[in-house]
């Protein structure tokens, strides 16, 4: 089974994350982490095959993460899918030459969120 690890510092988004994987029928099982500095330590320590993202954070932001995620070449494959109320161009066009697989902007609809995900092997 795949590992998802779901990164925001809502409990709610992560919760909604997680809910739409299950009305997909996407059978997976789920880390989560409240910051990108939790988050790195997940990636570290375990198998991650999927990393949604958010991008504004306490302790270390979504985008300093994919930084230093992707600094790391053992890491180089992982999907990394921003998903964030960053709606600015500039902004997905950063995350996108960081590194970042794909980008989601807030609110998620189910539709969009089948179509990233679709687009991924997980």
């Amino acid at each position: 089974m795949k590992t998802v690890l779901v990164v925001d510092d809502s409990r709610i988004m992560r919760n909604i994350v997680k809910n739409t994987f299950s009305l997909m029928k996407i059978p997976c099982q789920f880390l989560e982490a409240a910051n990108g500095k939790e988050a790195l330590q997940h990636v570290q320590n375990q198998k991650v095959d999927l990393v949604l993202l958010d991008w504004n954070m306490p302790e270390l932001s979504g985008i300093d993460f994919l930084k230093q995620v992707r600094a790391q070449p053992e890491y180089a494959q992982i999907p990394i899918i921003m998903v964030t109320s960053e709606a600015a161009k500039y902004n997905v066009i950063e995350a996108l030459k960081t590194g970042a697989t794909d980008y989601i902007i807030k609110p998620v609809s189910e539709k969009n969120f089948r179509e990233k995900m679709s687009k991924i092997t997980i």
